[in-house]
């Protein structure tokens, strides 16, 4: 069929969509590989290992978004080789993920919101004794001009941010010390499924077999505890809050 009219494309232009882009220099020339989105880091993690579901196209490209196709003596001179494949391989491995500033918009504003929750997990108005909620955190970093460090843990820089607010509000470490009363027909059950959500466990009085448990939770698991010992418990199980547990800087560790 004939072309009707359109626009040739030369032939060393390939046009790519919807593409996440990997780029090396080497031997002073730029070198770029066209991949699917999400795949590059199953790819380096060894978690994708079919090369065909991780490159869109089996060629080396000077510039992906214009198309342009790198030259055969390029390659050999940068690569000593002209096998698109296992140069395409080489680049996937150790060349650098461009990503689009939308893109890094995105993952920074879920980096600042995972930070934001950690820290009202871990953290109470002394005042109140009570957490905050998270959007009260995230105005706090952003008033405190607080930018995310990609080589930190979100962990790590939730503590880093803490001493931060306190120039501005009332906040503090804190776990919640927490008494909980579970009746014999569901202790079991529910105690297994509180596990994860205390941090220590002080006191475990079994008596034919009820539960009567003190012990160390994060304000932020507070909510979920108590969801679980109501619910599970069809409402005669029961939650109470003793007192609060300071945490200092440097006595808890980043697990």
């Amino acid at each position: 069929m004939g072309s009707r009219g359109g626009i040739k494309t030369p032939t060393n232009v390939k046009l790519l969509t919807n593409v996440a882009v990997v780029r090396m220099k080497k031997a002073g020339k730029r070198f770029e590989i066209a991949c699917y989105k999400n795949k590059v880091l199953g790819w380096r993690s060894k978690v994708e290992k079919d090369i065909d579901e991780v490159l869109q196209s089996h060629t080396v490209f000077t510039n992906v978004s214009k198309g342009q196709v790198a030259k055969k003596e390029d390659l050999v001179a940068a690569f000593a080789s002209e096998d698109q494949t296992e140069i395409c391989k080489l680049i996937l491995d150790k060349g650098e993920l461009q990503v689009s500033e939308k893109e890094r918009n995105a993952q920074s504003d879920a980096s600042f919101k995972e930070i934001a929750t950690m820290v009202a997990d871990m953290c109470v108005n002394p005042d109140t004794k009570r957490p905050y909620p998270v959007t009260v955190i995230e105005k706090a970093m952003q008033e405190a001009h607080f930018s995310i460090k990609e080589k930190r843990s979100a962990k790590q820089q939730a503590l880093d941010v803490i001493p931060q607010l306190r120039e501005s509000m009332k906040i503090e470490r804190a776990k919640m010390r927490v008494r909980i009363s579970l009746p014999a027909k569901e202790a079991k059950q529910v105690k297994e499924k509180l596990g994860s959500l205390i941090q220590e466990i002080e006191v475990e009085d079994w008596a034919e077999g009820a539960l009567e448990l003190v012990g160390l939770i994060e304000p932020g698991a507070y909510r979920r505890v108590d969801e679980l010992v109501v619910k599970d418990t069809k409402n005669h199980g029961r939650l109470e809050l003793l007192s609060l547990k300071d945490v200092k800087e440097g006595e808890s560790a980043l697990e």
